[in-house]
Formats: C-alpha cells, structure tokens, sequence
C-alpha cells in the first residue's frame, strides 16, 4: 500500500471542510478516505493562523456554523422536494 499524494487544494478543501463549515476531522476523514493524522496535519500546514481576539474567535465560529447550516438545510430541502415528487 503505497502513500498517495494530495494536491495543496485538496488538502486545503479538506481543511476548509474543518475549520470554515465545522465538521468533525473524524467525519471528514471517513468521507474523504483520509487518515485523521493528515488531516491535523494539514489544518496546521494550511489553516490561518488566528488573530487571537475573542470577537475574531467568536465570529468566525459562527460563521462557520451558518455554513453547516446553511448547507444541511440545503440537503433537506432537495430531500423534501424529491419526496414530495414521489408521493403524487
């Protein structure tokens, strides 16, 4: 079993996945077929250093949020319209 290479947006897609949309590194690894190992590593290697304000802090995980949100209620509603299709 040989090691596979990653290009550096892949990994910072990866990243993006943890830091700005808030999912678990154990869930994004399962999906993404990567170890959680690498993913730690490459949120150091590639995610921004923080600002160190509370604010700041405060607000980007809330920003983070909204986007897991946002996107879960996205994936509802095309379930419910694909249903919804289905019971006519």
């Amino acid at each position: 079993m040989g090691k596979a290479n990653f290009s550096d947006d892949f990994k910072r897609d990866a990243v993006a996945q943890i830091t700005e949309r808030g999912y678990p590194v154990a869930e994004v690894s399962k999906r993404l077929g990567v170890s959680s190992h690498s993913l730690y590593a490459w949120k150091k290697k590639f995610s921004q250093p923080s600002g160190g304000d509370d604010k700041d802090l405060e607000i980007r995980r809330l920003k983070r949020e909204l986007a897991r949100v946002t996107e879960e209620r996205d994936i509802l509603k095309k379930a419910t319209a694909y249903f919804a299709r289905d019971a006519k």
